[in-house]
């Protein structure tokens, strides 16, 4: 039987249908290997897509940003170049393997700190922070329109809200194209590091996964204004902005 394409189905889910210890036993496993394996699947990239990311949550020296599923913490360190010494950044991940080497990674900077935690149940009061962002992780969750209404509770208004994801890249040619080969590339990369199973999970997060356009008619009917698509990377990834009212 022939697998559906997605880049043909307008059908998509609310949110991830694999079970969350299954999803955070898999990302433990990876953390070792984890930043590795983006930086060849992007070819690099990913470094400037996180620097976009950044630059979207508009911050400036002292403030306190919060990174949601924030993994090894790379995202998490460049947020903390922003803020400062006198910041303040939180990363929260539900992977004790992840946290383990965002902690051995830069656990010494000072304005950082990391927590064990879920995105749809942030351990964080409301109002406290300037800006929220999620980096390749929305894809995870059991529900995208609560990952993005727990992450706007948290946010002062004013604030933003900065979603960086994988997207289906558009005309129909090219995601077809692409997802035939982000099908057959995660798994070959996987395979050099050993954990060829848990990259088969990669490619198939993005079946049925909302357009970069509904994910942003998402952000609104939760309540972000000025919500913003911005792609990236031949447009794969999508840099989604909203402000909290």
């Amino acid at each position: 039987m022939t697998r559906p394409d997605p880049s043909l189905d307008l059908r998509s889910r609310p949110g991830n249908s694999v079970p969350e210890p299954t999803v955070t036993g898999m990302f433990d496993s990876i953390a070792p290997v984890y930043d590795r394996m983006n930086t060849l699947m992007t070819a690099g990239l990913d470094g400037r897509w996180r620097r976009a990311a950044v630059a979207a949550a508009n911050l400036s020296p002292g403030s306190v940003a919060l990174d949601v599923a924030c993994g090894t913490g790379k995202l998490t360190a460049a947020l903390a170049v922003a803020v400062g010494p006198m910041g303040r950044v939180v990363g929260i991940d539900l992977s004790a393997g992840m946290l383990d080497e965002a902690y051995r990674a830069f656990g010494d900077l000072v304005q950082i700190e990391f927590r064990l935690g879920n995105a749809l149940a942030l351990p964080v009061p409301d109002d406290s922070f300037d800006a929220v962002t999620i980096a390749f992780g929305l894809r995870n969750l059991a529900s995208f329109e609560d990952g993005f209404r727990e992450m706007a509770r948290v946010v002062r208004s004013g604030g933003r809200v900065v979603c960086l994801e994988l997207t289906m890249p558009r005309p129909r040619w090219a995601g077809r194209f692409y997802w035939a080969a982000f099908r057959a590339i995660a798994p070959a990369v996987g395979t050099l590091f050993r954990k060829r199973d848990a990259y088969m999970y990669l490619p198939h997060s993005l079946d049925g996964f909302p357009e970069a356009k509904e994910l942003a008619e998402t952000m609104r009917r939760i309540g972000l204004r000025d919500v913003t698509v911005r792609r990236l990377g031949l447009g794969a990834v999508a840099l989604h902005v909203g402000t909290v009212a």
